[in-house]
């Protein structure tokens, strides 16, 4: 799609949005529901898609991804009609008589740039949020995905008119021509490199945004941790989607008394759960791509690793693989992993961990294993992280009741239930003043008497 073509669209969609259909919450609501029994009857095929672009199955699509946007849209139609209310506040009285409040707004034009690692999921969540809050839409799948990419334009065809909600496919050239529009918000999911490009290009409009990044996420197995339930957690989250989850662990960080124990438990849980072949796991997915399977192949260390570390190339599949007698020098560590692949680091103490995270870049999310609840406090107090677990991992983000989003090198902003609500709100504070009565005080010419009571309503 040309730049042209691209303009043409953000220029329909602000029309759109200037007739004021949009506003309505009644419009909203019935979006939203034509949406959810659109998915529901093409879920076969948004399965089938995620099967070709990742070799998902139908149970980790549907537990990872479609019932997660059902559940979001779900809770927008079960909450909307609060979250669009005005919110009346106190007024002070030096501005009686009148009411205070705050109006939530839609931005306008949104563009939303989502990744591959979970295609649908994170093009669709968003959505409904944006939809939620009154705004037209522009939606750029990842080219990585094409599957998932052509399931999403058939399903938002179906549903939606081109001036609310359209989709544009394609690469880099596509990407570059958006970022080079005008919109009113823009909310990227993706990588740290291409969301500083984001950043940069928004900043030509000052145009907001939202940026969902990743890092390096630490999980921290403290001594006194349930070792085997550890082991089972960690292994789930971090070979879920085979490593490619923005907020699996990327390594794990535990007490060096317990290092032996756990590792005897992560290699005995991965067989549990991916069978002694694991290549041959039909359920066991695979690199979204050939330039993907070299970068995360190349940082496997023959030499450390203890369980897993074989490949298929024509198949793009790489064993969940852990290694022992990691550094933080290695090169395993230098860059988030975003593969099956789960590094093995020691400390001495709970608040050598806490420093040396500290001293990286804020990570997405953090996992912290103890029994300890003063430990649970201190490294969820004093460490920076987006989100995270006491005692499991990854299932943060599997809710509409809190925000999920980054700090610091991992994004900014937030989304899900009324944060996304919120993401994608403007908020006017207005006062409606009444006409019965008009204090003189604030009036010239300023006297000795409006000065005392100046002072006495502000104070």
């Amino acid at each position: 799609m040309t730049q042209e073509e691209i303009k043409i669209i953000i220029e329909q969609q602000r029309e759109f949005f200037y007739t004021g259909a949009t506003l309505d919450v009644n419009y909203r609501i019935h979006a939203l529901k034509k949406l959810k029994a659109c998915i529901l009857q093409h879920e076969a095929e948004i399965n089938d898609a995620l099967q070709k672009d990742l070799g998902k199955s139908s149970f980790e699509a549907y537990m990872c991804e479609t019932g997660l946007v059902l559940s979001e849209i779900n809770y927008m139609l079960k909450h909307i009609r609060s979250f669009v209310r005005e919110k009346t506040v106190r007024t002070p009285l030096a501005q009686f008589p009148s009411r205070s409040f705050r109006k939530p707004s839609p931005y306008g034009t949104v563009l939303i740039m989502s990744p591959w690692n979970y295609p649908f999921l994170l093009a669709i969540d968003p959505l409904v949020d944006a939809i939620a809050a009154g705004n037209t839409v522009v939606l750029k799948p990842s080219a990585y995905s094409p599957f998932t990419g052509e399931i999403i334009k058939k399903i938002i065809k179906i549903c939606f008119e081109e001036p609310y909600v359209s989709v544009v496919t394609g690469g880099r050239e596509e990407n570059t021509s958006l970022l080079k529009g005008h919109f009113d918000y823009i909310f990227f999911t993706g990588s740290q490199s291409v969301g500083k490009e984001v950043m940069r290009h928004a900043s030509e409009h000052l145009t907001p945004v939202t940026l969902e990044l990743g890092g390096k996420s630490p999980c921290i197995v403290e001594k006194s941790a349930d070792i085997p339930l550890a082991a089972r957690r960690i292994v789930f989250g971090k070979f879920l989607n085979c490593g490619q989850t923005c907020v699996a662990p990327d390594y794990i960080y535990c007490d060096k008394s317990v290092k032996d124990a756990l590792i005897e438990e992560l290699k005995k849980q991965t067989q549990i759960q991916f069978g002694e072949n694991p290549l041959a796991n039909k359920d066991y997915g695979k690199i979204i791509n050939e330039k993907h399977f070299n970068r995360i192949s190349g940082l496997i260390d023959r030499d450390k690793v203890i369980c897993g570390g074989r490949t298929d190339p024509k198949a793009l599949k790489i064993e969940p693989t852990i290694m022992d007698f990691v550094t933080f020098e290695d090169k395993v560590m230098q860059e988030e992993i975003f593969g099956p692949i789960l590094p093995v680091l020691t400390y001495d103490s709970l608040g050598q961990a806490i420093g040396k995270i500290n001293s990286m870049a804020h990570p997405l999310a953090l996992y912290i294993f103890t029994s300890d609840k003063t430990a649970a406090r201190k490294v969820t107090s004093r460490c920076s992280f987006g989100g995270g677990c006491v005692n499991d991992t990854i299932i943060h983000l599997a809710t509409s009741e809190m925000g999920f989003g980054g700090f610091g090198e991992s994004g900014m902003g937030a989304y899900h239930g009324i944060d996304g609500f919120r993401t994608f709100s403007h908020y006017k504070s207005i006062v409606d003043k009444k006409t019965w009565l008009d204090l003189p005080m604030r009036y010239q010419p300023y006297t000795e008497k409006n000065n005392k009571l100046l002072h006495f309503f502000l104070k």
